[in-house]
């Protein structure tokens, strides 16, 4: 039985995993907090963080139905996030660990979310793994746990960030991601012809500040925006911004010869997003995997699940090996 924690950027996550496979998967979101401040205050963040962990993990172990003395394994993302968040579940995870000694299981960000369109169904090497977020967008050839090739990455802006960008300039709410996509759904995603960042570049690379900036310029000539203004801009720069996703993605796919391409990180809970992969997986006969919704945004669930492949080999009860690294790549050594 595993406990995880991930206090990565903005939501504290606590999770339980069993080894037959049930969990608890718990998350206290600080939208509301940061929301009237357009994006995350790290010092804010981790001051949240350290208020609700302790009562949201007991509260993890309470619906598992386990206690401290069942688990065999604790793990904590280390990595990459906010430092000041970061601090909190690495300093929590190691105190926990120590006082009920308990093994520790450090594990990578963005590992978690390679894995997590994985959980619960057959696992197959190798495949390609696209992480979008707002901190995040990388395309990753998996050759097997920890064996990651990074093909692709954005040059600038995540996309997670450009939706977040291009909602403020519209005038709508944080996080801009799931606005954007309702209001999609209304709109005309053909009516303003949105510029694709690296579109005839012939690396599996990304870019989104132009995109923004075209958006910015957009709106500033348009002067007053109507409802359907906003619905439409919202549209076209949606389909912009995920069609160059699925182009080069699948692109790489193919030159790679792989024949799974998961989708991962919280820009994944798109439906534009998922609909579009889906389609362009049926036309070329590469199977898409995603991950379940609850597991698309930053979560724990997906923490323990990696924690879960090799934990006898990366557990360590030696704790002050174990920091909080805001920067580190996928693939390095996290002890």
């Amino acid at each position: 039985m595993i406990l995880a924690f991930d206090t990565s950027c903005d939501d504290t996550a606590v999770a339980v995993l069993k080894d037959n496979g049930n969990y608890v998967n718990l998350i206290a979101s600080q939208i509301e907090v940061h929301k009237a401040l357009g994006g995350v205050v790290p010092e804010l963040a981790a001051r949240k963080h350290a208020e609700v962990i302790a009562a949201l993990t007991k509260e993890a172990l309470h619906k598992a139905e386990a206690e401290l003395s069942q688990i065999d394994f604790l793990s904590v993302t280390v990595g990459p996030g906010l430092l000041p968040s970061l601090l909190v579940g690495v300093s929590f995870a190691k105190a926990l660990a120590y006082s009920h000694s308990v093994p520790l299981i450090a594990v990578h960000h963005i590992e978690g979310h390679i894995f997590a369109p994985f959980f619960k169904r057959e696992l197959i090497f190798p495949f390609l793994s696209l992480v979008v977020s707002g901190g995040h967008t990388h395309l990753f050839l998996v050759k097997g746990v920890g064996e990651y090739e990074i093909i692709g990455k954005t040059l600038d802006d995540a996309v997670g960030e450009a939706f977040d960008k291009v909602a403020r300039l519209l005038g709508l709410e944080y996080p801009g991601g799931p606005v954007i996509d309702r209001l999609s759904k209304t709109g005309d995603p053909y009516r303003f012809k949105i510029p694709q960042g690296l579109k005839h570049d012939k690396s599996y690379n990304f870019s989104f500040s132009g995109v923004k900036t075209y958006v910015k310029n957009l709106v500033n000539s348009m002067g007053n925006l109507s409802k359907s203004d906003i619905s439409d801009i919202a549209a076209s720069f949606q389909k912009a911004s995920i069609d160059i996703l699925v182009e080069k993605t699948f692109k790489a796919a193919t030159e790679y010869g792989v024949k799974i391409v998961s989708i991962s990180g919280g820009v994944s809970a798109n439906s534009y997003l998922r609909e579009a992969f889906a389609e362009a997986g049926k036309q070329k006969g590469i199977e898409v995997v995603l991950p379940p919704r609850e597991m698309t945004t930053d979560n724990a669930l997906m923490i323990a699940y990696r924690a879960s492949f090799r934990p006898f080999e990366e557990a360590t009860t030696e704790f002050s090996l174990i920091e909080a690294k805001p920067s580190i790549k996928v693939g390095s050594k996290l002890i």
